[in-house]
């Protein structure tokens, strides 16, 4: 018998969307609900709840994890051993900006959220890894960069 083992993050951060994005699910609802108002109040209404649930689920969905536990970097779907992580560095403003674009490897894995403005970016040490860095967003980039400096 296989015992479950408990994670133990060190580091555990949910992108969500920021107020404006939000402010958008009631207006998606009434957008809904004034368009089937025609077929009946009852479709309408119908139509808003809808609305929202749909738009609500998106945001959600769309609003990965930035996780360090166990000895992994966890960034939405992909995973990697922190032993092949190099010294990460955070990038603010236009310094993020930049990571972001002009100074982008197409090479590297990007989570990134528009509506998260700092990033933090670390190098990939694995030679048999084409991915020359990650490039995540974060919220908290001074609490991801010591979480993964005090985990490796």
């Amino acid at each position: 018998m296989t015992e479950a083992r408990e994670s133990t993050a060190t580091y555990s951060e949910r992108l969500w969307p920021g107020a404006g994005a939000w402010s958008c699910v009631p207006l998606a609802a009434l957008g809904c609900a004034l368009v089937l108002l025609p077929f009946g109040v009852v479709a309408g209404v119908v139509g808003a709840v809808i609305g929202f649930v749909l738009v609500t689920a998106g945001l959600v969905l769309a609003s990965p994890r930035v996780e360090v536990s166990d000895g992994r970097l966890r960034a939405g779907r992909a995973r990697i051993e922190l032993e092949l992580l190099g010294e990460p560095e955070a990038y603010l403003g236009e310094d993020a900006r930049l990571q972001r674009g002009p100074s982008l490897d197409a090479r590297a894995y990007l989570l990134l959220r528009g509506w998260v403005g700092p990033v933090v970016r670390i190098p990939v040490l694995d030679d048999a890894d084409p991915t020359p860095y990650w490039l995540i967003s974060t919220r908290q980039p001074l609490r991801l960069m010591s979480a993964l400096r005090q985990s490796s």
